[in-house]
Parts: structure tokens; C-alpha cells; sequence
């Protein structure tokens, strides 16, 4: 890691002789390390989560760009592998908790590390809020019962935006404790949900598939009162977004996975490749097998309408409640990464309440605080949607680019230590003693698009479309909501920084 000032130092806690995998790097094994491959590539999976995000987003991505909208997740998963790519190298060399801050502070400085970690632990709690607001797509349509606000169950309506706030912090309720209480549960839950989640994911689209009313052709039409294919395709690439982020979860469990320098590259590539197969061919099956597609229900009710319409609904409505087994585990997942963020950060004295942020339960080997931290955020966010509807989308895409801005701020410092000839230097063994995950003569071109396709991509989520962001107008602050909060994350990220500094000087006059 390159250092440009005393303040980009990382303060290493002291070395341990219990496991050379994190002693290397001056850490000690706190957290318990007891996830085998099947549990890495869950927590990958499991953030992903293609029936939570494909079921919660394709309704909005059907209504702005038709079937045509489609084509955009082969699209957006090419980007995304290519991003996962440069992690996976990563993660063989880097096997620590909180990936993208040790990440991009060894490739970089501690301070620019700093803000991509900052950045990241944001945005993966509004992701938290973010999955457990999906609850609202489905329990409504299993069971009327679970509107327990108002009437009408569209989450784009007032009463259904409450009522997914409502079912969004019973279900945060739950995920914290799980995260409170062992890491084997937690494990074990996950892992039973992705596998209920994967056998779901087949069943549905072999259902689909097998009740198609048109044929794949029908994926080349924009579809009506769309804003031509560039548009369509530009927001409906929304959905394709959502989905694939996260996958990067597999090395934030790294110091609690065996043999994390040869397990976690390839699981989180794995994660990644599974979930874009199954999440691309539900979205097809969807289309294929929708009753109607000028109806205006597959743009309002998305896939729990093609569900329960076309296959009946008793089938249906059994598909459905594997969907909301994944909700549950996904935002569990996402609420595990947060948490392990910040405990990596809080480790290296990074965070307010650091003390407290890591310290580890001997007997869990579980942070609890940062999981109650996590929580009562993510479930303050929930309360926006008691303000407006239009808050489902203003969250759900804000997580998106935070997320995106953060993996970019790993895989720009990455190119440059590439060009300079730095990256990956000495190349050393894995803990079966075979060569590391490594792109070889790859790794700049891959390296080079990944980062401008993130960039693209940022740029492309974050812009202030009144059409979509504000429809019925009146709330300008939705419409610009993601730069808001961005600019608020990084205001507030720089006056810690500046506090701190200066508490560091007063404290010690040579530091100044």
C-alpha cells in the first residue's frame, strides 16, 4: 500500500500466532472461521438474490422499456463478471473482512480506502432497506391478510408503500437477531434458503417456460409508450443493476471461510455466473408466459401476476412463498456484508465507536453491534416510504450507486497499479499450494472496461430522471434524491475525517 502522508498509515493491530492468513496482515482471528465452500458461495448468492431483485424490480423494468428491456441483463452481467474478475484476484491476495475498504486501501491509501469502505457500508444499508421492502411484492399476493395497511397492495400506491415499511422492519427485526446470535446459525439459515431459493428459481422457470405464449421474438419490441430503445434500454438496465451487485459478499466472509485465498475467487465469480443464468432466464420465461403484455398488469404487478395468472393459484402462490424464503435470506446476507464492513473499518480505529463496532462475542463469533447498527438505520430508511411511494425507487436505485461508485474506486486504483507494473507483483500460492487466482495478460483489458462500464453505469443510475424518479411530480427532492444522498455521505464522510485529524494533533502534537 502506497502512503502519502501519516495519516494514510493503517494502524495494525497486533500480530497473533493463531492464524497465519490474517497474522500476515497483522489482524487477529476473532471471528470464527467455520463457512466451507458451499456457505462462501451462498453469502454471494444469497446478496444477489435473483427471485428477491427480479421479482421486486420487473415491473418497473417491463414499464419503461418494454420486452425489450431484456437484452439488458446480458449486458449488464458481461460488465459485472468483468468486475467480478479483478475481485476474485483480489480476494486470493487480500482475504479479509470488509473487502472493498482493505481493497482499495492497499491499492491506493488508507484515506481513499477509506471513503470507498465509507461509501460502501451506506449504500449496503440502504440495500438492507432496499430487500426488505420486496416483501410487499409478494405476501400480498399470497395472502390479502398480509396488507396490513390500507387496501391497495401496489407498492407504488400510498397505502402499499406503507404497508412494505411496515413488513420491511418486522422482517429487520428478525435478520438482526440471526445476526446477533451465532455465526452457524446464520450460516446454516443461508445456506438452507439458497438452496430453497435455487430449486425455486428452476421451478419457475421450467413452469414458465413450459406456458410460454409467444416466442423469444417478442424481446426485440420496445413495447407501448416507451421513450425509443436507447431510453428503454438505458432505464430498464435498472433491474439488471439491481440484481447483479453483492456478489463481491464471498470475500467479505473470507475470515470466517476455510481456505478463503483459493475458495473465495471462485465463488464469488460462481455466485455471480449462477445467479445472471437463472435471473436471465426467469425474466424471459416471465415475458414468454405473461397472459397479456398490454394489459398494463405485467408493468404494475411484474412476475407475482404471471405466477399466479398462468400457472394458478396454487402453484403460484407456492412459488411465491420460496420467493419470500429468499427475501428473508437475502436481506439477512446483505445486513451480514454491513456488518462485516464495519467491523473491518471500526478494527483500523476508522469509525466513530470504533472500540465498540469490533468487538467481537468470544462465544458467537459474531460483531453485535454493527449488526444493531445496521438494523435501526436501514429500518429508519423504511419510514421514507410513509412519505411518498416514489421513495421505493429513489432507495433502491441510491444502493445501486453507491455500490457502483464504491467497486469502481477498487478497480481504478487497480488499473493504475497495472499500468505501472505493481499488480500482482510476487505472485505466491494458495493453501493447497496452487498459484493464485490471477487474469495473467488479461488483466489490463479486463481491468480497463470493467472500470469504464462502472463508471457508465454510475453515471447512467444517478442521472435526475423526472420521469422516473418524480412521475406525478411534486417531490423534486426523489427526483434528486441519489446525488443527495451521495453528497450528504461524502459531507459527512469528510467532516469525520477532518474531526478526527484534528483529535489526532491535539492529542499528539508530532502527528500534526
Amino acid at each position: 500500500m502506497t502512503t502519502t502522508a501519516p495519516s494514510d498509515v493503517r494502524p495494525d493491530p497486533p500480530e497473533s500466532s493463531g492464524d497465519r492468513s490474517l497474522a500476515e496482515f497483522g489482524y487477529r482471528q476473532e471471528l470464527h472461521r467455520s463457512l466451507g465452500r458451499y456457505a462462501s458461495f451462498a453469502a454471494g448468492f444469497s446478496f444477489i438474490s435473483v427471485l428477491t431483485t427480479v421479482f421486486q424490480f420487473f415491473a418497473f423494468g417491463y414499464a419503461f422499456g418494454g420486452p425489450v428491456f431484456f437484452w439488458t441483463w446480458p449486458a449488464v452481467l458481461v460488465g459485472q463478471l468483468l468486475v467480478a474478475a479483478c475481485f476474485a484476484e483480489l480476494a486470493a491476495r487480500y482475504p479479509l473482512s470488509g473487502a472493498i475498504y482493505q481493497w482499495s486501501s492497499r491499492l491506493s491509501n488508507l484515506s481513499f480506502g477509506w471513503f470507498a469502505g465509507w461509501i460502501m457500508v451506506i449504500g449496503q444499508i440502504v440495500v438492507v432497506a432496499a430487500a426488505a421492502l420486496a416483501l410487499q411484492m409478494v405476501l400480498p399476493a399470497i395472502w390479502s391478510g398480509f396488507q396490513l395497511v390500507g387496501s391497495d397492495p401496489a407498492p407504488t400506491s400510498p397505502d402499499g408503500a406503507a404497508n412494505a415499511a411496515v413488513l420491511g422492519v418486522i422482517l429487520l427485526v428478525l435478520t438482526t437477531l440471526v445476526n446477533v446470535v451465532d455465526n452457524r446459525v446464520m450460516s446454516a439459515i443461508n445456506r438452507i434458503g439458497v438452496t430453497a431459493e435455487i430449486i425455486g428459481a428452476v421451478l419457475i422457470i421450467v413452469l414458465l417456460l413450459t406456458h410460454s405464449e409467444r416466442s423469444p421474438g417478442i424481446t426485440f419490441h420496445t413495447g407501448e409508450g416507451s421513450t425509443g430503445l436507447f431510453g428503454a434500454l438505458m432505464v430498464g438496465s435498472f433491474m439488471a443493476a439491481y440484481v447483479m451487485i453483492g456478489f463481491d459478499s464471498a470475500g467479505e466472509m473470507s475470515e470466517e471461510t476455510h481456505n478463503p485465498r483459493r475458495t473465495a475467487p471462485r465463488t464469488i465469480l460462481t455466485a455471480l455466473g449462477a445467479a445472471g443464468l437463472l435471473g436471465g432466464l426467469i425474466v424471459l420465461g416471465g415475458l414468454l408466459a405473461a397472459p397479456s403484455l398490454t394489459d398494463g398488469h405485467l408493468g404494475v404487478d411484474g412476475l407475482s401476476y404471471v405466477l399466479t395468472s398462468s400457472l394458478g393459484d396454487g402453484v403460484g402462490r407456492a412459488l411465491l412463498a420460496d420467493v419470500v424464503v429468499a427475501i428473508a435470506v437475502a436481506t439477512l446476507a446483505i445486513q451480514t456484508a454491513a456488518c462485516r464492513m464495519l467491523f473491518s473499518m471500526a478494527r483500523d480505529n476508522q469509525l466513530p465507536f470504533s472500540r465498540r463496532l469490533a468487538k467481537v462475542n468470544p462465544r458467537t463469533g459474531m460483531p453485535s453491534a454493527p449488526a444493531l447498527v445496521v438494523g435501526i438505520l436501514a429500518a429508519a430508511l423504511l419510514l421514507l416510504d410513509f412519505v411518498s411511494p416514489d421513495a421505493f425507487l429513489a432507495i433502491g436505485t441510491t444502493c445501486i450507486v453507491m455500490l457502483y461508485l464504491a467497486y469502481a474506486m477498487v478497480t481504478g486504483p487497480l488499473l493504475v497499479r497495472r499500468l505501472r507494473g505493481e499488480f500482482p507483483g510476487a505472485d505466491g500460492v494458495d493453501e493447497e499450494g496452487r498459484p493464485l487466482f490471477s487474469l495473467g495478460r488479461w488483466g489490463v483489458p479486463v481491468n480497463a472496461i470493467a472500470l469504464l462500464y462502472g463508471l457508465f453505469m454510475t453515471v447512467n443510475l444517478a442521472w435526475p430522471r423526472a420521469a422516473v424518479y418524480d412521475p406525478a411530480g411534486g417531490h423534486w427532492y426523489f427526483q434528486w434524491f441519489t446525488l443527495l444522498f451521495l453528497g450528504v455521505t461524502l459531507v459527512a464522510g469528510a467532516g469525520y475525517r477532518a474531526y478526527r485529524a484534528r483529535a489526532m494533533a491535539v492529542e499528539s502534537p508530532a502527528y500534526a
